[in-house]
């Protein structure tokens, strides 16, 4: 067979013990039947073996799953073991393949993570190598090369990972819960997935060029910038001049307790629309998201400074909502495959977890480069000693110049704000007023009224 496999090929090919991999062939799980070989899908299915199993699944339950042919484990083993299935290829072997040293070939792939079978490549893996090596051979540096390769990959997998999520949670879930035989599933899955396909690429192009546009943009300005001498050369590569913002909702943490998971979603998904629709706006960066909270970059201060502000007011106008906060700082930061670092970074953290419901607290640095900006109206804080830093920060808090908006009353409970026509509960106790934004909250608090004193 051109495809076989000794026992100790198919246990240098998964990582599995020799002895494990007899054990699944005499479940007849692998193996090719009246021989003492394996085949390529067997590495396949050794995978998916280890996985189930890991999932919690016992070796008898995988083999009786195997012996249906109406299981939806026989059409994940088909594609798996497709997916394994292809001739493979030492490091080295593919290295002198692709015309490359293979201590390079193997920093692409620590960098990428490719190479999933152990210390072997299939051929796509192969092509992938020598396009790094038409790069290089380009003139474009390795370093250069690994931090665009690392950002592609995890991009990538993040988006495959919510194409597959979704589909699962939108078609496939529902599809069972209509009963349809696996068989029907499958099929009709099948034939969903060919008309979504063909989509998928065009997809990622047309968006990764409305991100080269917008990128090329941002480096003509920062070129002009530093031609024009309002900002001094980088002292190093990577090094550039940011507004950094931190945004976050206040007293996140309550409300998702108080609603559960569901709803706190459901608030999420509204404040990212609001943070989107403002840093459209005002050519802004979302570089990531971490539960409620929100790190974005600007070219300069002024879209910073805007985009705080209408963050805060579109969030005060949104019914039943909680406030906003946010932190901004100015300086030299290093860039990274796509994140920022450095210490100028860490005060516009601390500056957000410092600010109040409804507050921007800025650093002196961005006040004093957008201390101009219409309509809205600096006050000074003081200088002070931020969380994690040594040296002492003067702040500011920005506001929208004039009469501030009408006072909104918040529920103890979840720190929902409220609107006079939203509050769907009231109580005095103890002479003092209390609003809830539902009865459930109202129930919570006249059990522990000293949990939300």
């Amino acid at each position: 067979m051109a495809d076989a496999l000794t026992l100790e090929d198919l246990a240098r090919r998964t990582g599995e013990p020799a002895e494990r991999l007899q054990e699944w062939r005499a479940e007849g799980l692998i193996g090719v039947d009246g021989s003492d070989e394996f085949a390529l899908v067997d590495v396949g299915r050794a995978r998916l073996i280890h996985d189930m199993l890991h999932y919690g699944h016992s070796l008898e339950a995988i083999a009786r799953a195997a012996r249906r042919p109406d299981s939806v484990f026989q059409y994940f083993l088909e594609g798996m073991s497709q997916h394994f299935s292809r001739p493979l290829y030492t490091v080295p072997d593919a290295a002198e393949m692709a015309g490359i040293d293979p201590g390079f070939a193997r920093r692409m792939m620590e960098a990428t993570g490719i190479g999933e079978h152990g210390d072997y490549v299939d051929g796509e893996d192969v092509e992938f190598l020598r396009a790094c090596k038409t790069s290089l051979d380009a003139g474009y540096p390795e370093d250069a090369l690994l931090q665009i390769l690392r950002v592609y990959s995890e991009t990538m997998a993040r988006a495959a990972e919510v194409s597959q999520r979704t589909s699962h949670f939108y078609l496939h879930q529902p599809l069972e819960q209509r009963g349809l035989a696996p068989e029907q599933m499958m099929e009709q899955l099948r034939d969903t997935f060919s008309k979504i396909e063909p989509l998928v690429e065009p997809a990622l192009m047309y968006f990764f060029r409305k991100g080269a546009a917008r990128g090329g943009w941002d480096d003509m300005l920062m070129h002009l910038e530093e031609e024009a001498g309002l900002a001094e050369k980088p002292e190093t590569p990577g090094q550039v001049r940011q507004a950094i913002m931190f945004v976050d909702l206040a007293n996140f943490t309550p409300l998702a307790e108080a609603m559960g998971d569901l709803k706190a979603a459901g608030v999420l998904d509204r404040f990212r629309e609001v943070v989107q629709v403002a840093i459209r706006r005002c050519h802004g960066r979302i570089v990531k998201q971490i539960g409620d909270a929100f790190m974005i970059v600007f070219p300069e201060c002024y879209s910073a400074v805007s985009c705080a502000l209408e963050i805060e007011e579109r969030c005060g106008a949104e019914p039943q909502f909680p406030a906003a906060r946010a932190g901004l700082h100015w300086g030299p930061v290093l860039y990274r495959e796509g994140d920022y670092l450095g210490s100028n970074v860490n005060i516009a953290s601390r500056l957000g977890t410092e600010a109040q419901r409804h507050q921007v607290l800025v650093s002196a640095e961005v006040r004093n480069r957008a201390k101009g900006l219409e309509g809205a109206e600096f006050i000074r804080l003081g200088k002070r000693r931020l969380k994690g830093l040594v040296a002492e920060v003067e702040v500011f808090e920005v506001r929208v110049a004039g009469p501030g908006a009408q006072e909104r009353m918040i529920d103890p409970v979840c720190g929902m704000e409220l609107g006079s026509g939203e509050v769907a509960a009231r109580l005095t106790l103890d002479g003092r007023d209390h609003v809830f934004c539902s009865d459930d909250c109202l129930r919570k608090f006249v059990r522990s009224p000293e949990k939300y004193g």
